[in-house]
């Protein structure tokens, strides 16, 4: 017999099916609350309401578990791509060989951008975010590929899923090219995706550029840790914009926007800073961990905890492997690295990170080896972007084809005035 729970309200029971996931989790299913009984939910923030059923992305805060469509982060971090990756999240399954080729030969041929888009970059500041700049290019695609815009025609969304993912790295090295007043660099098709962003980013046409492929590879596999995350703000974003059947260039557009607040995508900025803080009032760490236990005291330490994950996040792990690689390499000096060395140290020991389960998160080492590839602190949230495409791409897909499809409309309680009477202006109260 099917799981029910019971409301009882006003002298009437009510029952309410209740619904499993693959691994376990279970939610009420209140999609007829409302009809049934005049009720609706409150949950600010959406801390406990479900707004989709998902075959993308599992994660167990309390485990430290992390799946992409049920492959462990731990594994697809080690044996695949970042391209191979978006495969997996947007079609749903790894690749064959000939479907791998073929999902690259698209990114190959698509990396360009129309030439009259690198005009509008002209439009901006001469000092504009790249986030900023990154959104509004990507919204303009619509206006350049009016062709890809049926949200209901498959081969017109496939094409739009390989130009916005061909495009991105390009248009967002475009960006930070403004930033500084330098040339943008085209494309270059003999290059793996993460190699001929670092090209397009630091090459000058003045001089040769030879990528550093360790650096290639470090960055393919950040790209992996960051590529989808459950239901956080931007992927339900790109959701809630994508249920009035808006196109997916204007989703990604939204997504970016809901990336670029520093509660979500600013993370690893927000460790920077605070080292750099830490470094420059003369590197005591164990003065900034007394001021971080103090309840009295503002002062909080970044990278340590998550919002989800209540044990040791798993991509943390895999990262910190990353930085001792990359930092290990001949001419790499980071002077914050011993500083965060420092942090990490006394926070897996000591009892009060232990009790309060503030474990170091994957935003504690990203900004250091993004700060290491010569990434300025700017660009941070843009590699997040680049990183996260093909989990919205994949929310965008998988609602589109959802056959429960309806567009996004959140309830509210009010709190305001009840209804009363205009009162003209000369009547009205100081």
């Amino acid at each position: 017999m099917a799981e029910t729970v019971k409301l009882a309200y006003q002298g009437k029971t009510y029952e309410f099916p209740v619904l499993e996931g693959t691994c376990g989790e279970k939610a009420i299913d209140i999609s007829t609350l409302r009809t049934t009984t005049g009720l609706i939910t409150f949950d600010p923030g959406y801390m406990s309401t479900g707004s989709c059923q998902s075959q993308i992305t599992y994660l167990d805060g309390e485990k430290g578990i992390l799946l992409y469509r049920g492959y462990p982060i731990e594994q697809i971090a080690e044996k695949s791509s970042f391209i191979e990756t978006a495969c997996l999240l947007i079609y749903g399954e790894l690749p064959t060989r000939e479907q791998l080729d073929y999902f690259q030969y698209h990114l190959v041929h698509h990396s360009m951008v129309h030439e009259s888009i690198k005009n509008l970059y002209d439009g901006f500041p001469n000092n504009p975010h790249p986030m900023a700049v990154c959104s509004a290019i990507v919204g303009s695609l619509a206006t350049f590929y009016q062709n890809e815009l049926n949200v209901r025609n498959e081969r017109e969304v496939e094409i739009a899923i390989h130009r916005l993912m061909a495009k991105l790295p390009t248009i967002a090295a475009y960006s930070y090219k403004k930033s500084i007043g330098q040339p943008f660099q085209y494309p270059d098709n003999t290059l793996s995706y993460s190699a001929n962003f670092l090209k397009m980013m630091f090459s000058l046409p003045c001089e040769p550029y030879e990528v550093d492929e360790d650096a290639a590879k470090v960055l393919d596999v950040l790209l992996i840790l960051h590529a989808d995350h459950e239901q956080n703000c931007s992927t339900s974003t790109v959701r809630l914009v994508g249920s009035s059947m808006c196109n997916l260039f204007a989703s990604v557009s939204s997504a970016i926007y809901a990336l670029w607040g520093p509660l979500h995508g600013g993370a690893n900025q927000a460790v920077i800073e605070m080292l750099q803080n830490i470094h420059d009032d003369g590197g005591d760490v164990n003065k900034y961990v007394q001021k971080a236990k103090d309840p009295n005291d503002s002062f909080r330490l970044m990278g340590f905890g998550h919002r989800v994950y209540k044990n040791f996040d798993p991509r943390s792990r895999i990262i910190k492997k990353l930085a001792d690689k990359i930092f290990s390499k001949p001419g790499a000096q980071e002077p914050l690295l011993d500083i965060a060395l420092q942090l990490e140290e006394i926070a897996i020991k000591d009892s009060y990170f232990i009790e309060k389960k503030l474990y170091p998160n994957v935003d504690f080492y990203s900004g250091l080896i993004y700060r290491t590839l010569n990434i300025p602190i700017n660009m941070f949230p843009v590699m997040f972007a680049i990183g996260r495409l093909p989990g919205w791409i994949a929310q965008w897909k998988e609602l589109q084809e959802d056959k429960q499809f309806k567009i996004g409309r959140p309830r509210q309680l009010y709190k305001g005035s009840p209804k009363r009477d205009y009162v003209a202006i000369e009547n009205r109260q100081e």
